[in-house]
């Protein structure tokens, strides 16, 4: 059976409402790796999984981690790409590419983060929240040699 309308509008506006928090997200990263702005995005009990990166868990942890986060990442820019969201009821799960030009403090190396983010959202309050995020590295290279060379970089984070 075909959803109703209203039901087709529901879904589209919580897909557009999860895309605008990804965003607040990239441009709190962004944004000095803003730690308020970001664990903001993140439920109480919210994980924040970069594998290599670092794992924090719980919306204090997540603050915690970022607040030191641009004593290793002088710069980035976060391009989301191309994201699958999945919407059912007060939950969705989501997949987007990560695309990332950044500056490392440490010698000022300049680095090519390409990866994917695989991600669950809930639904709070009306608003919705990421409830896990786990960050996929493809590709983590130096500017100079890049990832056709170099594709993971060993590079204390």
């Amino acid at each position: 059976m075909k959803p109703t309308l209203e039901a087709q509008v529901q879904r589209l506006t919580d897909i557009e409402d999860i895309k605008i928090l990804k965003l607040h997200y990239a441009r709190f990263c962004d944004d000095n790796y803003h730690p308020d702005g970001i664990s903001s995005c993140f439920t109480e009990d919210g994980i924040w999984d970069g594998g290599a990166m670092g794992y924090a868990e719980g919306r204090t942890a997540i603050h915690e981690y970022f607040t030191n986060s641009p004593s290793i990442v002088a710069f980035a820019t976060h391009y989301t790409t191309n994201p699958i969201i999945e919407v059912s009821g007060d939950s969705a799960d989501g997949t987007w590419y990560l695309w990332q030009p950044m500056v490392m403090v440490e010698g000022e190396q300049a680095m090519w983060l390409g990866a994917h983010y695989e991600e669950q959202y809930v639904r709070q309050n009306d608003v919705w929240l990421i409830h896990r995020l786990k960050l996929h590295i493809k590709q983590f290279a130096p500017y100079e040699t890049g990832f056709g060379k170099t594709r993971i970089a060993d590079i204390n984070i």
